[in-house]
């Protein structure tokens, strides 16, 4: 098992530590120093947090209730909440457009009130949300499928409503399940580029610059990004982690 498991691990690991390898220290500080790669950075680490954030709001309580109840044509909507996995980012882009874009379904009337999504903060954080919700979604799921209903039935004998045996009962008991979709969420967004680039091109989140970056600069100063950007990732995860394990042994 190890030995399998060892050569996936490798497979993982091999690529990401030749990007570190070529490096000397000078060419990740003349990048780092390079404010617009900082902002770029800053920009996927806010738009990421805030996509996971908004998952955690609207989709814990679609997982609730996909989890608990039975109704014609619960599987349509359990096809339609993963489809973004299947779609072409690109292709997500190009169909966000038709809603959110400056002719859009919901773009053209919001732009009249001040919110836009093209070449936005809110175009970033709608590319985001839209490919990475999925992974929220499940993931609640599978852990609200994993609380014991008889404690919620024995909740609704002393009188608890629906809405006091989710909140009291259900949530806590499936809160890591929902706390690790809402770490694949951020981690999706972080890396997301083909529905933002489409969508929001400008300003540049960090998979964009990066590319921006290897078009006008080839390897060298791509590489040098990716390094940052994969060192912010990294950094992410290890914090998020040890939340999850205090959380654990809580």
């Amino acid at each position: 098992m190890w030995v399998l498991g060892g050569l996936l691990i490798a497979f993982i690991a091999l690529p990401i530590i030749h990007v570190y390898v070529p490096l000397q220290p000078s060419q990740i500080a003349a990048v780092a120093i390079n404010e617009g790669v900082l902002q770029s950075i800053q920009l996927s680490v806010e738009a990421a947090s805030l996509a996971a954030a908004i998952a955690v709001v609207f989709g814990s309580p679609l997982a609730y209730r996909l989890s608990r109840d039975r109704f014609t044509g619960k599987g349509l909507i359990e096809a339609l909440v993963d489809l973004p996995l299947a779609v072409p980012h690109s292709v997500a882009g190009i169909a966000l457009l038709f809603v959110f874009g400056r002719e859009g379904v919901l773009g053209q009337p919001l732009s009249q009130v001040g919110l836009q999504f093209w070449g936005s903060f809110a175009g970033i954080v709608v590319g985001m949300l839209f490919v990475s919700c999925p992974f929220m979604v499940n993931a609640a799921r599978l852990a609200f499928d994993a609380v014991d209903k008889d404690m919620e039935d024995m909740a609704a004998t002393m009188g608890a409503s629906s809405f006091q045996i989710f909140w009291h009962v259900a949530l806590p008991l499936a809160v890591r399940g929902i706390f690790t979709g809402a770490m694949l969420t951020y981690a999706r967004s972080l890396a997301e580029f083909g529905a933002i680039v489409v969508l929001a091109y400008y300003p540049m989140t960090a998979p964009v610059k990066i590319y921006d970056l290897f078009l006008q600069g080839g390897l060298d100063s791509s590489t040098a990004g990716a390094v940052l950007l994969l060192t912010v990732a990294l950094g992410s995860f290890l914090v998020l982690r040890a939340f999850s394990r205090a959380g654990r042994q809580a």
